[in-house]
């Protein structure tokens, strides 16, 4: 495995630390960079700058993977601070997350866009001074009247949910791959439209 100086990519999927999240909505972020490890057999490991750490190849590129542990709204100091670690520009950063404005399922990339109300988001965006860096973004729909949106990103996910959602890491995985070795235009094209019945969203409305 290559040494973190090395990396040519920072991932980090946002997320809050703590048993009591782990299954939570709002840790989507985390699952896919865990997945990330997993495929590479890669561990993650406390690596300073409040994160834990892993560091893989996707096809030839070094990649450093972080998961954030200063919970969710200063997601922004760990990130800028691994950047700094790794000696990379904003530019070579992708942030994977969880996403309300999207239906439960669906996934996005973006580039240069707005926080949207997502406290980690803009947390890393105020911290960096731009908005100029690849998201993943991944679909849990908004909550019901009866239901706040804090409420929802903290609650677990219900059991009929768990196929959708495994299905939409798996996707994130592969989309967060297309970014680093083929760029955001392609990976935009590919991840961004629906891809046929066995896409999770299939027959969602689009946010």
């Amino acid at each position: 495995m290559v040494g973190i100086g090395e990396a040519h990519w920072l991932v980090a999927g946002l997320g809050n630390p703590g048993s009591d999240y782990v299954r939570s909505r709002h840790n989507l972020g985390f699952a896919v960079v865990e997945r990330l490890a997993e495929d590479s057999s890669a561990t993650f490991a406390p690596g300073g700058w409040e994160s834990e750490v892993a560091d893989i190849l996707v096809s030839a590129v070094p990649v450093v993977l972080i998961k954030p542990q200063t919970y969710m709204n200063r997601s922004g100091a760990a990130v800028a601070a691994w950047l700094q670690r790794v000696g990379l520009p904003p530019t070579r950063l992708v942030v994977v997350h969880d996403e309300l404005d999207l239906p439960l399922g669906r996934l996005r990339i973006a580039v240069a866009a707005g926080a949207g109300g997502h406290r980690g988001v803009r947390s890393i965006q105020d911290t960096l001074g731009t908005t100029n860096f690849p998201r993943v973004r991944l679909g849990i729909g908004r909550p019901d009247a009866s239901e706040g949106a804090a409420d929802r990103v903290l609650a677990d996910f219900a059991p009929e949910e768990i196929p959708t959602i495994a299905a939409m890491v798996a996707r994130a995985v592969e989309a967060v791959r297309s970014l680093i070795l083929e760029g955001a235009a392609r990976a935009m094209n590919r991840y961004n439209a629906r891809v046929g019945p066995s896409d999770p969203a299939q027959g969602m409305h689009e946010a």
